[in-house]
Formats: structure tokens, C-alpha cells, sequence
């Protein structure tokens, strides 16, 4: 059985969560100031909808759940998951449901890497790691709640779910047999926070935002050792985003 340790999620998102605090901090002392007025708000207020672009910046790695028969094997000590850089660029379409509601669609295209590193034990001498590295087109869709302006500024929260396909995928290829092999598809809940800055021309929004995996990812292959360790392998994303807006 997994035994969830809390410094297990320190050690996997200490960055992000650090990130994520000082984030909130910062962005809850902004919503306390007394407003000046909202004179670029008003303006993008009578807008019923807008476009915009994104970049950004993302760290990712799997979850990586070990097979029963994982403790049984001889030559395979350690199979867990090692994070890995990457950025996007994407566009987004922005429709307004209300005052404080938004529906978001974000078509991205990411590049992420991740990998499985293996530790080996008695006389196997050859420690695995699988390295994979993905193009992803990826298709979110979210609900995006905010609160009311102040001096400019708006807080928000987003949740919602993402398909992703992997064009990069290399589990089809004449190495594939030799690899623990990864699904080129996958769907994602995402939930995240941000920050509105309204500008004459433009709205400039950071933000925070985790993507995790709903399915299991591992195309089990059985005459390999490297995938009979794994029960399952699930995705995770921290993403650090830059909208424009207009």
C-alpha cells in the first residue's frame, strides 16, 4: 500500500509549493488595497468575449506506482520518477458567463520531458532510465471564477479538464519493445490561481496552475523487467503562465 508522507509531497513539489504561497501573499495583499478606481477594467468589461496568447514555463514528472511482485525482484531496487523542464505556447479564447465568470478554452502546444529512472541491486549493473520527451497538443477546457476589481486588479481561481495527445510519441517505433512504453494520450484535471492586471490596451495575468493524470498512462509490456515493477504510471504538471489578453 502507498503510505502518503508529507515530506514525500515537499520533496516532489517544495519549488511549487513555495511558488504557490508566496504567489497567494502577494496577490491577497494587492486585493486588500483600497481601490483608485478601475478605469481599464471598465473598458474590457463591456467586452462578451476576447483573445489572447500564453507562455509559459512547466516542470513534470510521473507518479509511478510499484507492481505487487515489485519487492520479489532481483535485479530492480528503485523505479521512480525524475522531473523534467519544458514550456508552452498557446492561444486563448475567452468567453464571459456573468460578472465573475469565465469559460476558457487554451489549445497549447507543450514540450515536456519526463523520466523513469531505475536503481539496480546485486549483479545487475546496468541501471535503466527511460527518458521521455514529449511535443503535446494539448486541448483544455476551463471554468475561471473572479473577484470583484480593485484598483485595476482581480483575483482568480480556474478548474477544469485537459486532453492531451503526444505527436513526439516514440511507442510505436522499432526501439518501442526495448522500452517501457508511454501513452500518447491522456486527460487531465487541472486546477490553479492567478492575478488580472488591467492595462489601457491589454490584460497581463500570471498564473499558477497543477495538471494531474486521471488514467494510467504505461502500456504494460511483459517481457520487459523495467515495465513488470510498475502497476501504473500517472502524469503531473506544475505550470507557471503568462497570459495577454485584449
Amino acid at each position: 500500500m502507498y503510505n502518503f508522507k508529507f515530506r514525500n509531497l515537499y520533496h516532489l513539489f517544495g519549488t511549487q509549493i513555495i511558488l504557490l504561497a508566496l504567489f497567494l501573499c502577494s496577490a491577497s495583499i494587492s486585493h486588500g488595497q483600497s481601490s483608485k478606481g478601475n478605469y481599464n477594467f471598465l473598458d474590457f468589461q463591456q467586452k462578451p468575449y476576447y483573445f489572447g496568447i500564453t507562455l509559459a514555463y512547466n516542470t513534470s514528472n510521473f507518479k509511478v506506482f510499484h507492481s505487487k511482485d515489485f519487492i520479489l525482484h532481483d535485479s530492480i531496487s528503485v523505479a521512480e520518477s525524475v522531473t523534467g523542464p519544458g514550456f508552452n505556447l498557446g492561444i486563448i479564447t475567452n468567453l464571459k458567463v456573468g460578472q465573475f465568470f469565465d469559460f476558457r478554452f487554451l489549445p497549447t502546444l507543450s514540450f515536456i520531458e519526463r523520466n523513469i529512472a531505475y536503481s539496480a541491486t546485486g549483479n545487475y549493473r546496468n541501471p535503466y532510465s527511460r527518458k521521455v520527451e514529449s511535443v503535446f497538443i494539448e486541448l483544455p477546457f476551463h471554468i475561471r471564477y473572479k473577484s470583484a476589481p480593485y484598483n485595476d486588479k482581480r483575483l482568480f481561481v480556474i478548474a477544469g479538464i485537459k486532453y492531451a495527445f503526444d505527436v513526439a510519441n516514440d511507442s510505436r517505433t522499432r526501439q518501442a519493445d526495448e522500452l517501457v512504453k508511454i501513452a500518447p494520450t491522456d486527460f487531465m484535471m487541472e486546477y490553479g490561481v492567478g492575478v488580472q492586471f488591467f492595462f489601457p490596451y491589454f490584460i497581463f495575468s500570471p498564473e499558477l496552475k497543477f495538471s494531474r493524470g486521471l488514467g494510467n498512462v504505461l502500456i504494460f509490456n511483459g517481457d520487459l523487467d523495467q515495465s513488470n515493477v510498475i502497476d501504473k504510471v500517472l502524469s503531473r504538471t506544475f505550470t507557471v503562465s503568462l497570459h495577454f489578453e485584449g
